[in-house]
């Protein structure tokens, strides 16, 4: 008998739960159009963004987590775990157009399939209770988010909301109608395993903010090198106020040990507006949403769970939005979708320890569309990174590791490894299947810059490379 204690108590005292809760709640907060350099604990000191900074104080801030170049590409990805190419989603729907362009690059569908499994219903089967609320941009009528396996869903665009959206009486800021919506979401579930995603449509133009939030930022000093722009700056601080919102209500339900809260952006920042206003900055990152430079792709991200992701670390591995579905799915004890390609992976072991190794050391971009840039693909292997351009073959090879700014041009000096690059970007682009764009028979020079007919996703006139 006395034995049998001693086991007893050795058990106790010995035997250590799991890394990680069973099926904890899991927390997606997307932002648009938010860059690399915007929030303060990324080093931006005309900014204010409190909240989100003690979401990296208390957990992990990454490096080098990566996106699409553009709005409806990384929201395909993040809820499929597929790369976008996989269904032609390699620009914002509907797309723009540039009919007199050197190249007529190909149509994009208006909707992500219907027979995509997301992590919304891979989590749905696993017992969670899902709420999607904010922007969707992957599709219209019959394709909406409560048709993707999220079974609270409210789509809301631009950055206020009218009476209709609302039920209130005047036009409300979006980022605290949102915060409502997820608040009175995590006070409805919080007593099972719930999945939430707020997805944000600050800081996308057309910049506005309240006039208080203006003021004090048009009264406040500019921080060197950076635009300053108080719009800007305000809409970032509403976000953010919003966030503190989200996480005091998870801290007020008493469950934020058993909840990870995920911050992303959807892509790189917008620098300029249409009208060539410069907004904001992604240095010391070359460039800007729509391209597929540094500044277009790389994004904040951060992700918070007391108790599991260790408090005030860093992860500089390369990981990228399509790695949220396998995460998820594997955090909420979930299975993987059975007749579908993932091409992310769990990141379960990166939260754990932010130097954990991943079973992947080559990510790939496919943007054949005129954006802010020409079109062209991108990969990155290791600290190397290959840029194909379609108008001319062109090729640039960058070490991302002594050149993060992309400055230096290192295909002709290393001429083996950019064709090695360039054979393995192909046979990645043929893999996927992916959408190429052609010669356009109706090119003129003249006109190459006009804007056809289509979406407008915001920026000005698109740049040579």
């Amino acid at each position: 008998m006395k034995h049998l204690t001693l086991l007893i108590l050795l058990s106790v005292f010995l035997i250590r739960p799991s890394s990680f809760s069973a099926q904890p709640n899991l927390i997606l907060i997307l932002a648009d159009d938010l860059g690399y350099s915007d929030l303060g604990c990324y080093g931006n000191t005309f900014n204010e963004t409190p909240n989100i900074d003690r979401l990296a104080r208390e957990g992990m801030r990454f490096t080098q987590f990566y996106a699409g170049p553009v709005c409806s590409p990384t929201r395909c990805n993040l809820q499929s775990g597929q790369d976008q190419a996989r269904f032609g989603i390699t620009q914002h729907i509907p797309g723009h157009k540039r009919p007199f362009a050197k190249l007529s690059d190909p149509v994009v569908p208006l909707q992500m399939p219907l027979e995509v499994e997301t992590f919304a219903e891979c989590l749905a089967k696993a017992g969670y209770a899902t709420g999607y609320f904010g922007k969707w941009h992957l599709g219209g009528a019959g394709f909406s988010p409560a048709d993707q396996g999220w079974q609270t869903a409210l789509e809301c665009n631009g950055n206020t909301q009218p009476p209709k959206v609302t039920g209130s009486a005047e036009v409300r800021r979006t980022t605290d109608f949102l915060a409502d919506k997820a608040i009175e979401f995590i006070n409805a579930h919080k007593d099972k395993p719930f999945l939430l995603q707020v997805s944000h449509g600050a800081v996308h133009i057309p910049l506005s903010t309240t006039p208080e939030l203006k003021k004090k930022y048009e009264n406040k000093s500019p921080m060197p090198g950076y635009p300053s722009n108080a719009e800007y700056a305000g809409l970032t601080e509403e976000l953010d106020q919003s966030v503190g919102r989200v996480v005091e209500a998870v801290e007020k339900a008493g469950i934020a040990d058993s909840t990870l809260i995920l911050f992303l952006s959807d892509n790189g920042g917008l620098e300029h507006e249409q009208s060539g206003r410069v907004v904001t900055s992604n240095k010391p990152l070359r460039s800007e949403k729509g391209t597929l430079y540094e500044g277009g792709i790389r994004i904040p991200a951060i992700a918070r769970w007391p108790g599991k992701v260790p408090v005030g670390s860093q992860c500089d591995t390369p990981l990228i939005t399509m790695d949220v579905l396998p995460t998820f799915v594997e955090l909420g004890a979930a299975a993987m979708p059975k007749n579908q390609p993932c091409d992310g992976v769990s990141l379960a072991a990166v939260f754990r320890d932010p130097a954990a190794t991943l079973a992947r050391d080559t990510l790939y971009w496919h943007l054949p569309h005129y954006h802010h840039s020409t079109p062209a693909s991108a990969m990155r292997k290791g600290d190397w990174k290959l840029i194909e351009f379609f108008e001319n073959s062109a090729l640039e090879l960058y070490d991302l590791k002594t050149d993060p700014g992309e400055e230096k041009n290192l295909a002709a000096a290393e001429p083996e490894r950019a064709k090695a690059m360039h054979t393995a970007l192909q046979a990645w682009r043929k893999e996927v299947n992916a959408l190429m764009p052609v010669p356009n028979p109706n090119y003129d020079p003249a006109k190459a810059d006009q804007l056809g007919k289509g979406g407008k996703e915001g920026g000005r006139k698109k740049q040579k490379k």
